[in-house]
């Protein structure tokens, strides 16, 4: 073990806080020890935004919940089975997690017993970046070379790759996932190497996992490198049953940084295709129906001769909907066919930015009825050709270009 001198401004910081500081005095009142572990630590040495505090204690769970409850914090048990209770303080939660080590794994579940040594739990984590423990004197704790990792910015797998592997095989996706978000430079060969190698593992676990896997993966910050590998490698294929285009992938990446339009371009190209990555996913309604969507008007789009300018992105709005004509241009902008002017970027930025309102048909039947029009399927063919001539005519609002097309419905649909 390795203490480090805490240097980091934000790694002070953690300590500064006290919410935290009243949790670990509150555990420790019974002569334990707790140290903030894991993420927390790891985020703040490497200077990015911590958001959720995890702390690892030898205190039993009961003993967590039963001291929180008398410092008069509120005591969940999120994972009592596994050592896991939250404890809430000014509204915010802590997960305390007693020491453990793993007595059996299958792949997906590990059954743990508790203990009371740092370096044993620390050596049953995944990555080496992810088991540093900082005590409440200052110290970060470094069993097993994270803190040269972190310097390096190399995620490594603890001990035998292949074996860490074998007792969780999400641990796959989070070696992926931790380098593009974490890394630099080419992956740690012994990781890559052990993840081909079990990749077979991937069929055993829930759908659920991958998809919250891959989802965090698509919008890592060197997404594109990395996502490019697993491609490589038959990964993404074995998760999403299909081919990945990974040019596609790549322009979607440079117009969003959103994890649907992304995942539109690794692996949408016909409307069918959502249907396909619901089932291999697990995706909800709405993001089943956004791909669908954006499939429909990518299939659309394929073989069109013309670019795509501003009038012609002001009349896919109207017609598709903002969401799909964003997903769908940002997967095929940079396309020689259709190609993607940057007008119609600018009118799409502006859309989305809410700097110009999408057009919205100004006609309604009662003024239709005014004109003249009886109520009943007559009444409808109006709207819908004046509709038709509104969106040719690049959706004008002004009165008199509306009356305009209005008679022109009226008399074609006698």
């Amino acid at each position: 073990m390795t203490p480090f001198p805490m240097t980091h401004a934000q790694v002070a910081g953690l300590l500064a806080d006290p919410a935290l500081m009243r949790v670990l005095t509150a555990i420790d009142a019974g002569g334990s020890e707790t140290r903030v572990v894991g993420g927390a630590v790891r985020n703040a040495l490497m200077g990015c935004p911590v958001n959720d505090i995890d702390c690892a204690t030898t205190a039993l769970p009961a003993e967590v919940a039963e001291r929180a409850v008398a410092a008069g914090l509120k005591a969940v048990p999120t994972g009592i089975d596994h050592g896991t209770v939250t404890v809430v303080c000014n509204g915010r939660p802590f997960e305390i997690t007693t020491l453990r080590r793993d007595v059996a794994t299958d792949g997906r579940h590990a059954q743990v017993a508790f203990g009371n040594d740092f370096a044993e739990d620390a050596r049953r984590r995944d990555f080496t970046i992810n088991a540093l423990y900082l005590d409440k004197a200052g110290v970060v704790h470094d069993f097993t070379g994270g803190l040269a990792d972190i310097t390096a910015r190399r995620v490594r797998f603890i001990g035998d790759a292949g074996q860490r592997i074998r007792e969780d095989y999400l641990r796959i996706m989070r070696f992926f996932r931790f380098s593009a978000g974490y890394g630099e430079g080419p992956l740690d060969a012994a990781g890559l190497s052990a993840c081909i190698r079990e990749r077979h593992g991937l069929s055993r676990l829930s759908r659920e996992r991958i998809r919250s896997e891959l989802l965090r993966l698509l919008v890592a910050r060197r997404a594109v490198e990395v996502v490019g590998l697993l491609a490589d490698t038959g990964i993404v294929s074995m998760l999403t049953a299909g081919v990945a285009d990974i040019g596609r992938f790549t322009r979607a990446a440079v117009r969003s940084d959103d994890a649907m339009t992304r995942l539109a371009g690794l692996a949408v190209v016909l409307p069918e295709d959502a249907d396909r990555l619901r089932e291999r996913l697990r995706l909800s309604n709405g993001e089943h129906a956004r791909l669908h969507a954006a499939g429909t008007l990518i299939e659309h789009l394929h073989g069109w001769q013309r670019p795509v300018d501003a009038r012609a992105v002001r009349r896919l709005v109207v017609l598709h909907g903002l969401q799909p004509v964003a997903d769908a241009l940002a997967v095929v902008s940079g396309e020689p066919v259709p190609g993607v002017t940057e007008e119609a970027r600018s009118q799409l930025d502006a859309y989305g930015d809410g700097h110009e309102s999408v057009p919205v048909f100004p006609l309604t039947g009662r003024q239709v009825a005014r004109a003249g029009v009886e109520t009943g399927p007559r009444m409808g063919r109006v709207l819908a050709y004046a509709r038709r001539l509104w969106i040719e005519a690049d959706m004008p609002l002004d009165d008199a270009s509306i009356q305009s097309l209005l008679a022109e419905a009226i008399r074609r649909e006698v």
